[in-house]
C-alpha cells in the first residue's frame, strides 16, 4: 500500500506528529511493532510536564520543553485528557545545593520559564507541609504539571484515525529501502506484517531509534537504554505531595521524585540503571526499589509504604548526545527522525509534533491544507470526575453509565463500552485499562477483570474464545486451556 507519509513508532512523539499532520491533505500511516499505541516508554514514566529549567540554554531540548509545557493545558482540554498544572519544587539540603538552585533559576530564566522563584524554608513548608524539615530551600516552578501520558498518546492517535489516518500495529520494521528514480513512492518500509510505500518516512522509534536509523545510514548516535523503577501508592497517600517534589539533579538525571498523579495517587521514583542486556527489560528489583524508598524519604519522611499498590519500571531512550535529535537525516532526503527523546520528552511532545511539521515543510515535503473540515478535539466520559448532577443527566440518557464495573476507580460499564468501541479498539485487558482507567486501583483488576473479559468476548462475537483474550502484548494470553463445563 502507498502513503504520502509513514510514521514509525506510536508513542507520544509519533502520535503527536500524526496529530499535527491532521490539517494537511496527505495520507499518513502510523506503524508500531506492538498491538497498541503507547506501549513503550510512554506508558511507564513519571508523567511529569517539566517546566523547562533543567535543559541547557540554547539546546533544542530547552526550546521545545518550554514551548511544549505552555501547550499542555489547551491540548489536554481539547482531547479530554486528565492534566493538572500543580507546579514543582526542587529541594536543597545544603548550602552547596542552595547555590545549585540559583544556577537552575538562572538557566530557567534564560530558557523562558515563567514565574520561577526560590522559596525559603518557611515558604516551602506552607506549600508542602509534609516535606522534610531538613530541606533548607527550594526552586518553585508553578508552570510544571502532571498528565496521563498514555491517555494523551491514545487521544492523539484516536483523533488522527478519526480524521482519516491509518494505524497498523504488530508491524515491526525490518528494513527501509529507497526505490528507483521515477517510482511513484520514494521509499519502501518493510515489516513482519508486509511492506508499505511512502514518499516521506518519519522515524520516532524510541529505544530502537539507532537500529532503525541503521536501515538507511550508519548511526551517529547511540541509544543508552536506562531503566527507572517506581512505587505507585494508594490514594490515601496523595496528600503527601501537592506539587512535584524533586531533589537537586545529579549525573544520573533529575533523581528520585515524589509526586501526585492526575488519578489521585502518589508516585515515587525513578532509579536510573543502564541496561546491558535486553534494552526493553521492564523488570523490577528489590535492590532498586530499596533505593527509591531511601531517597524518596529524604524528601518526604512519613510515606506509608504499606499502601503501595503497584511497582513498575520503564526504560527511557537516553543517548550519548545531550540534546534531542530531530532532523532530516543527512544525505537521506525525505527521511526524518525524532531520536533520543529522553526527559523532558513527554513535556516537549506537543512542541515536537509541531516542530517536525515545520521540518517537513523546510525539507520540501508537499503539505497542502485540507479543503474540507476536520476536528482535532475529542470528548470522552470520565464518570468519576463528574458532579452528581452531571452523572444523573448522563445516566438518564444511558443507564450503562450508572453501572459501576471497576469499584476501586469508579469506572462504569458505559465507559468500558466506549473504550472497546474506540477508533483504535483495544486488543487486551490492559488496553482497556489505558483507555478507561479500569484495574488501576487497590485490587489491580481483581474485581473488574472478569467482567471486562466478558465484554471483550461479546464484542468479538459468538465464535470468540476466552483463549484469545490477552493481558497486554501479543502472547500474553490470560487463559491457556479450557476445562470442561461441569454441572454442580
Amino acid at each position: 500500500m502507498k502513503y504520502d507519509i509513514i510514521i514509525i513508532g506510536a508513542g507520544v512523539i509519533g502520535t503527536s506528529i500524526a496529530y499535527n499532520l491532521i490539517p494537511y491533505d496527505v495520507s499518513v500511516l502510523l506503524l508500531d511493532k506492538n498491538n497498541d499505541v503507547a506501549m513503550g516508554s510512554t506508558r511507564a514514566n513519571s508523567a511529569i510536564v517539566h517546566a523547562g529549567f533543567d535543559p541547557k540554554p540554547g539546546t533544542l531540548m530547552a526550546k521545545l520543553n518550554v514551548e511544549g509545557c505552555a501547550l499542555y493545558e489547551e491540548l489536554c482540554k481539547n482531547l479530554s485528557v486528565p492534566y493538572k498544572r500543580c507546579g514543582s519544587v526542587v529541594l536543597a539540603f545544603s548550602d552547596e545545593e542552595k547555590e545549585l538552585l540559583g544556577e537552575l533559576l538562572d538557566r530557567g530564566n534564560k530558557n523562558g520559564v515563567p514565574d520561577l522563584k526560590i522559596l525559603n524554608q518557611e515558604e516551602l513548608r506552607k506549600l508542602e507541609p509534609c516535606v522534610s524539615e531538613e530541606a533548607l530551600a527550594a526552586l518553585y516552578a508553578p508552570s510544571a504539571g502532571i498528565v496521563s501520558p498514555w491517555e494523551l498518546c491514545l487521544a492523539q492517535a484516536e483523533v488522527f484515525v478519526r480524521n482519516g489516518g491509518t494505524f497498523i500495529g504488530e508491524s515491526e520494521v525490518t528494513g527501509i529501502s529507497k526505490n528507483e528514480q521515477g517510482s511513484s513512492s520514494k521509499f519502501t518500509v518493510t515489516t513482519n506484517n508486509g511492506a508499505f510505500d511512502a514518499g516521506t518516512v518519519i522515524m520516532a522509534c524510541g529505544l530502537r531509534s539507532d537500529k532503525v536509523h541503521g536501515f538507511v545510514a550508519e548511526p551517529d548516535f547511540k541509544i543508552v537504554p536506562t531503566r527507572g523503577e517506581y512505587f505507585l501508592l494508594d490514594k490515601c497517600e496523595a496528600s503527601k505531595a501537592n506539587t512535584v517534589i524533586f531533589q537537586c539533579p545529579n549525573k544520573d538525571g533529575k533523581g528520585i521524585l515524589v509526586s501526585p498523579t492526575v488519578h489521585g495517587n502518589l508516585i515515587c521514583g525513578p532509579t536510573a540503571e543502564v541496561l546491558t542486556g535486553d534494552p526493553e527489560d521492564t523488570a523490577t528489583t528489590a535492590k532498586m526499589l530499596a533505593v527509591v524508598k531511601e531517597k524518596a524519604m529524604k524528601s518526604v519522611k512519613n510515606i506509608s509504604w504499606r499502601d503501595n499498590i503497584r511497582n513498575f519500571s520503564g526504560v527511557r531512550a537516553n543517548t550519548n548526545i545531550d540534546d534531542f535529535i530531530i532532523r532530516e537525516i543527512p544525505d537521506n532526503k525525505g527521511i526524518f527522525e525524532a531520536a533520543g527523546i529522553k526527559s523532558p520528552g513527554l513535556a516537549s511532545s506537543p512542541a515536537i509534533g509541531r516542530y517536525m511539521v515545520g521540518l517537513l515543510k523546510e525539507g520540501g515535503v508537499s503539505l497542502p491544507e485540507k479543503s474540507g473540515g476536520y476536528d482535532m478535539t475529542r470528548k470522552t466520559v470520565h464518570f468519576r470526575y463528574m458532579s452528581n448532577e452531571e452523572r444523573a443527566q448522563l445516566v438518564s440518557k444511558d443507564p450503562a453509565y450508572g453501572r459501576i464495573v471497576c469499584r476501586c476507580e469508579g469506572v462504569t460499564e458505559g465507559e468500558i463500552r466506549d473504550a472497546i468501541n474506540s477508533p483504535i479498539p483495544p486488543k487486551s485487558l490492559d488496553a482497556v485499562k489505558r483507555r478507561a482507567g479500569t484495574g488501576m486501583g487497590r485490587c489491580q483488576g481483581g474485581f473488574c477483570g472478569p467482567r471486562i473479559v466478558q465484554m471483550l468476548l461479546a464484542k468479538q462475537g459468538e465464535d470468540s474464545s476466552p483463549l484469545s483474550i490477552l493481558q497486554d502484548g501479543t502472547g500474553s494470553n490470560l487463559f491457556t486451556s479450557r476445562d470442561e463445563e461441569v454441572n454442580v
